[in-house]
């Protein structure tokens, strides 16, 4: 399909924060929130982009909650999943969006679960990418040693004493690593944004005010789709093939054959089918 790349940046302020926002498509195009994940901004969002505006839509990618930094409160009470999923009702509402399709990777995705969850209202159409329910998520963590051996690193980045000199120091050569092979480009954007002042702190505090049940988030019944990668270095299968059985309502699975954690920036043009099919109902 041909692609318009015709992004705006703009800042949003709702319930109290200032966000960094990239908007794009048309005004009036069926509205399409896309939630980013750790470590990344709004920026991993820009393959996808104009692959969903090209077909009408309206797009909007806050770069969330400890990435802008008019939207990065001090201490880890500050960063729970409700208080995160509330940004993004706030932020709707500053847009005057109702409701909208929603596509959240990484922690993005477990926000966008809360949501679907708790304001299915507000909710379209749900594609998690990466991260499964995390109900499902929480049983391989208890049940399954090989999700337990990929999830060692949360542990980690729990520690304030330890995780930001491990990934910032020798010119943060371990964050750059944890982005494995994408571009370098797009590799240093990120480590720009999160060598800001603060900024690594306020994006851990998400694993640092985690708890155990993601705040018990029930099943969803919003229609449905997971996308995952099969060389997903964080995520393994166990959890994935679990997902749908805390979706009560239309579910498609798509898996991602040899594509890694970084779907947006790796495979924008299968993520842009799944997308695109789950909210025009042509679903399987």
């Amino acid at each position: 399909m041909d692609s318009v790349d015709d992004r705006t940046h703009t800042a949003v302020t709702a319930g109290g924060l200032t966000f960094d926002v990239e908007d794009s498509g048309p005004a009036d195009g069926t509205p399409v929130l896309l939630l980013h994940g750790f470590p990344e901004t709004s920026a991993c969002w820009r393959p996808l982009t104009p692959l969903l505006t090209a077909s009408g839509h309206r797009v909007i990618a806050p770069s969330q909650r400890g990435y802008s930094p008019g939207a990065r409160p001090v201490g880890v009470e500050h960063y729970s999943i409700e208080l995160l999923g509330a940004d993004v009702v706030a932020l709707m509402d500053a847009s005057g969006i109702a409701s909208a399709h929603l596509v959240g990777h990484d922690w993005g995705a477990v926000v966008a679960w809360w949501l679907a969850a708790h304001h299915p209202e507000r909710v379209e159409s749900l594609t998690a990418v990466s991260v499964p329910h995390p109900s499902a998520f929480g049983w391989a963590l208890r049940e399954d040693a090989d999700q337990q051996k990929r999830s060692r690193y949360i542990s980690v980045f729990r520690n304030g004493q330890v995780a930001e000199k491990l990934l910032l120091d020798d010119d943060a050569k371990r964050l750059r690593a944890a982005y494995g092979d994408l571009d370098p480009d797009q590799i240093a954007e990120y480590v720009r944004a999160l060598t800001e002042p603060g900024a690594l702190t306020a994006a851990l505090s998400l694993y640092r005010a985690m708890r155990a049940d993601f705040g018990g988030i029930p099943s969803v019944r919003v229609p449905t789709t997971y996308v995952w990668g099969s060389a997903d270095e964080a995520l393994g299968r166990a959890g994935a093939e679990r997902c749908g059985e805390f979706v009560d309502a239309p579910y498609r699975f798509v898996e991602l054959d040899g594509v890694s954690h970084w779907i947006p920036e790796q495979a924008p043009d299968a993520l842009a089918e799944a997308v695109l099919a789950r909210i025009e109902g042509n679903e399987e």
